[in-house]
């Protein structure tokens, strides 16, 4: 286990989800809540570890279920049919959405996609809602909102590249430094909010919906 992870607050993200990754914080709301503000089911909430929803998002419909026995017995009919009406199954998800809380913020982490993106004005109802994504090709971008307004939306290494208020105004962030702009803005939230994301806890199982 990399100890290091757990020491840097919410930098590791960006390692440890090199490929993409989408990092969301909802100021107030619940696990729960920021599920389903982003369009989920209260029914349809499930648990699952990373690995498991990493192995439900990059299955291929006509693989066989057994094959997911890492994590699902699937002779467990009632197990298979809960993830069958909540769209983890047999249709592989366009992208899958953990959420958990820490410190008065829930948070939500995706692999390669940016659900959560599209509604960060509902996310930031009761304070503030950010959202950090990478994509595949390595371009990062930054969403900031509050009470209810998107107040800014950037790239973090092209500044000019900005839709509201410029972010050294909107946050007081200037990005310096040979870090990727994503990292220093992820250093940036450690230091403004004073959150510390457990690696232990996102790689555990977290409430998780499916979406197409």
């Amino acid at each position: 286990m990399n100890q290091g992870r757990t020491e840097n607050g919410l930098r590791w993200i960006a390692d440890a989800y090199s490929v993409g990754f989408t990092l969301t914080l909802s100021e107030g709301l619940s696990p729960l809540e920021l599920l389903c503000r982003v369009g989920a089911e209260e029914r349809h909430v499930v648990p699952l570890t990373r690995s498991a929803a990493y192995e439900l998002l990059l299955r291929d419909e006509a693989d066989c279920i057994s094959d997911l026995d890492g994590f699902l017995d699937c002779d467990d009919e009632a197990a298979v049919a809960r993830l069958t009406r909540a769209g983890f199954l047999p249709v592989p998800p366009t992208s899958i959405v953990r959420a958990g809380s820490v410190a008065g913020w829930a948070y939500a982490l995706e692999e390669f996609h940016c659900h959560t993106g599209t509604y960060l004005a509902a996310l930031s109802e009761r304070g503030r809602a950010f959202c950090v994504h990478r994509n595949a090709k390595g371009f990062s971008s930054v969403g900031y909102a509050r009470r209810g307004d998107v107040v800014t939306s950037f790239e973090p290494d092209l500044p000019h590249l900005t839709d509201g208020s410029p972010p050294e105004v909107a946050l007081g962030f200037v990005h310096s430094g040979d870090e990727p702009g994503d990292v220093t803005f992820l250093r940036f939230l450690e230091s403004e909010l004073a959150i510390c994301l457990p690696w232990e806890e996102t790689e555990a199982e977290l409430a998780a919906a499916a979406f197409t």
